[in-house]
């Protein structure tokens, strides 16, 4: 008799580990969401919107785009946090999102670790301080000062309030000693209609934004603020090379699931970005919007984001720059 149950108890076990294989092999078995917490246009939503595509392709199922835009991305992120832990729900975040909200949101609606298990950074992107081309300034060194010689007067527009752009137009008033006004938009597409009508004096945003209207003429680039000069825009010099030493802001782009995805979904999420990231035709596009391509594991990017969050954090302390 127990020799009998024990066999039943075996088949029993094994049905269940059938089962559970048979459950994750099944995933994804249904459409996949990509939230983009910032609105359509934007580089986070050209950027995502490739990936999506290409990730649809290796997944067997559609990768549906929603554009969650608000509050620097914190609104669409929030939406993902709080998604069932299945796999079928993800986030295109962004160093606005995940490095920078925790310091500048006194009441951020989620946390950028306990509440998100990375995937993969996608890359780097290399950003550009653009002045409409009335603004008599030829270089960073000029416009620092003209913004002194008229305190209070010149404004700078940013892509949402607790945004890279935001940040970084706080972190070069604190540096420079300049007083700029704020403006805050809902993404790239709005603030650079205004920037181009000379609304907006001055901004800190992404090449791919910005660089169509700086080669047009309609917007001067008077430099990039990336550590070392820029292969999308190599004939630029540096902020920190033009008066600001030490200066350096990099927009990032990385998936995100909810925290207690099961880390098989996780893994094969990984694994089909990392193969996107190796198609010759994605290199190709991500390089010319002037990202620089990163991957790597979702250990790496927990620690790459972890000392983004620690740089940022004293930036948002060092600028007094807040948001409630």
């Amino acid at each position: 008799m127990l020799p009998s149950l024990s066999r039943r108890g075996a088949l029993a076990a094994l049905a269940l580990g059938l089962s559970g294989g048979a459950f994750a092999q099944a995933w994804p078995s249904k459409p996949i969401r990509l939230v983009i917490p910032f609105p359509a246009g934007g580089s986070t939503d050209i950027v995502g919107r490739l990936m999506g595509e290409k990730l649809s392709q290796g997944l067997g199922q559609p990768v549906v785009i929603d554009n969650r835009g608000g509050a620097g991305g914190t609104t669409g992120s929030d939406l993902v946090a709080k998604s069932p832990p299945d796999g079928y729900t993800i986030l295109m975040g962004t160093s606005s999102t995940h490095a920078i909200a925790g310091s500048l949101y006194s009441k951020l609606p989620y946390d950028p670790v306990r509440d998100f298990a990375p995937i993969s950074m996608i890359g780097t992107a290399t950003i550009l301080m653009v002045v409409h081309p009335s603004v008599p300034a030829k270089n960073v060194a000029e416009f620092i000062a003209l913004a002194k010689s008229k305190p209070g007067q010149m404004m700078f527009g940013s892509t949402g309030n607790g945004s890279i752009s935001h940040l970084t137009g706080e972190y070069f008033k604190s540096m420079a000693g300049v007083d700029l006004q704020h403006v805050p938009y809902k993404g790239d597409s709005p603030m650079t209609i205004d920037l181009v009508a000379n609304r907006v004096q001055v901004a800190f945003g992404t090449a791919v934004a910005f660089l169509p209207y700086v080669q047009s003429g309609k917007l001067h680039a008077l430099a990039v603020t990336d550590a070392k000069p820029s292969p999308v825009a190599p004939n630029l010099p540096t902020v920190a090379a033009s008066g600001l030493p030490g200066f350096e802001a990099l927009q990032w782009f990385g998936l995100f699931a909810p925290a207690g995805t099961p880390k098989d979904v996780l893994a094969r999420l990984s694994t089909e970005t990392h193969k996107v990231l190796q198609m010759h035709d994605v290199q190709e596009k991500l390089q010319s919007l002037g990202i620089q391509i990163a991957g790597g594991s979702p250990d790496q990017f927990a620690s790459f984001m972890r000392s983004e969050s620690i740089k940022w954090g004293k930036i948002v302390k060092e600028s007094g720059a807040k948001v409630d």
